[in-house]
């Protein structure tokens, strides 16, 4: 009698990869300041309805203005802390170029163009059908239109993003060193830019270096310090929570101080409000620091307490509001051109209009989410703020071909 034996090779079980704890804080930041970026934009639409630019209404929002203006720098942050959070340890550039270029790109193209139609077609003031090719040109090349700079410095992270991996990898020791270090650069920088380029002559500087608001290297630090937070995200938390309280009771003085800062530049050193209400200045970068540490906190509060007992609705808020954050500030302008054309039609004081604030604000925000909201649901419409739906679209064509 014969016997077949059959002889099987051993399997081999591979260990399941560890996933990686969702970080909810970083869902309430992104909301934070996305929600402050619309507020500091809608209380520039409501001060340019001002009549009286001497009153106490006019020059009270200017004042207030400073204090509002970190979350640009919020942004940059939260930029430099996701990207190490998602690719530190991937190593494989070419993906990382083809995903971000795309994720980045194509909005900023699409925005560029569906925004410079419409105020085209609204004749708005500066925009003309005859110039579309030459103004459309330029917007892409310098990012200087409807808020879109924050994606051109975007654009230019990335190309940088893999040398500052490179960096924390080789200084593996190092890291606050590099953080210590970043912080001092800046420091000059904002010297620099606001004590020393105002008497500089830039006529025959390259744009890039004329225009530091969309040189990557003008944010430098906040990106490193978004990857310094994410590559020691426990220790740095444990740090904010054992001196938490110096830590926002310094950052409300400052906030407050942001006043009395204002009126300095105005009146003592004769600064324009543009000037004055500039981000790149000493006294901003230790208060932006200090806002997103202290953002960071109020984030990790709101982690503890959708652990234990946060009603739904805010929770489902927070969520779809942090899905869409991208979305709603390209799509911002929208939302604040329908304010400014119904302020056109508000004849009230000054005191009414900074009282309604309020109001206009929440529609600014409405339209903004609403917009996001539906390029996020219906295909193909996602690819507008970075959340392409091309997997829903092939399940369709599939669907379609087995029908």
């Amino acid at each position: 009698m014969e016997v077949l034996i059959i002889v099987t090779a051993p399997t081999t079980t591979l260990p399941k990869k560890k996933k990686r704890k969702y970080l909810h804080e970083v869902d309430l930041m992104r909301v934070f300041f996305i929600f402050g970026v619309l507020l500091n934009h809608t209380t520039t639409a409501f001060a340019q309805t001002m009549a009286d630019s001497q009153g106490t209404p006019f020059v009270t929002l200017h004042s207030l203005h400073l204090f509002i203006h970190f979350t640009r720098m919020g942004f940059m942050f939260m930029t430099g802390l996701v990207l190490t959070l998602n690719y530190y340890n991937r190593n494989d550039w070419p993906t990382f170029f083809k995903k971000r270029f795309a994720g980045s790109g194509w909005p900023y193209l699409l925005w560029n163009f569906g925004l410079l139609v419409l105020s085209c077609a609204l004749a708005l003031k500066g925009f003309a059908w005859s110039s579309f090719g030459k103004t459309f040109w330029s917007s892409i090349i310098h990012g200087d239109q409807f808020y879109l700079y924050y994606i051109l410095v975007t654009l230019q992270l990335y190309l940088c993003f893999p040398f500052m991996v490179l960096l924390f990898k080789k200084l593996n020791k190092h890291h606050l060193a590099i953080l210590v270090t970043s912080f001092a650069v800046q420091m000059l920088l904002m010297f620099g830019i606001k004590y020393g380029l105002p008497h500089v002559d830039r006529t025959n500087w390259l744009w890039w270096f004329r225009a530091y608001g969309v040189n990557v290297f003008t944010y430098q630090f906040y990106f490193i310090f978004g990857t310094y937070v994410s590559l020691h995200y426990q220790a740095f938390y444990q740090f904010v929570q054992k001196h938490l309280r110096l830590i926002v009771g310094t950052t409300l003085v400052l906030g407050v101080g942001t006043v009395p800062y204002y009126f300095w530049n105005i009146k003592h050193l004769d600064f324009t409000h543009s000037a004055a209400v500039s981000p790149h200045q000493p006294y901003m970068l230790v208060y932006d620091a200090l806002m997103i540490v202290t953002v960071f906190a109020i984030g990790k509060a709101y982690a503890k307490w959708r652990d234990h007992g946060m009603p739904k609705w805010f929770d489902a808020f927070i969520r779809n509001g942090a899905k869409v954050s991208f979305g709603i500030y390209l799509d911002q302008t929208i939302g604040l051109l329908v304010l400014e054309k119904l302020l056109t039609y508000v004849h009230v004081s000054d005191w009414t209009l900074f009282a309604l604030i309020p109001l206009g604000y929440a529609l600014v925000l409405g339209i903004s989410f609403a917009i996001a909201w539906f390029c996020y649901k219906v295909p193909p419409f996602g690819l507008l703020i970075g959340r392409p739906q091309w997997h829903v679209l092939k399940k369709n064509r599939k669907g379609a071909k087995l029908a």
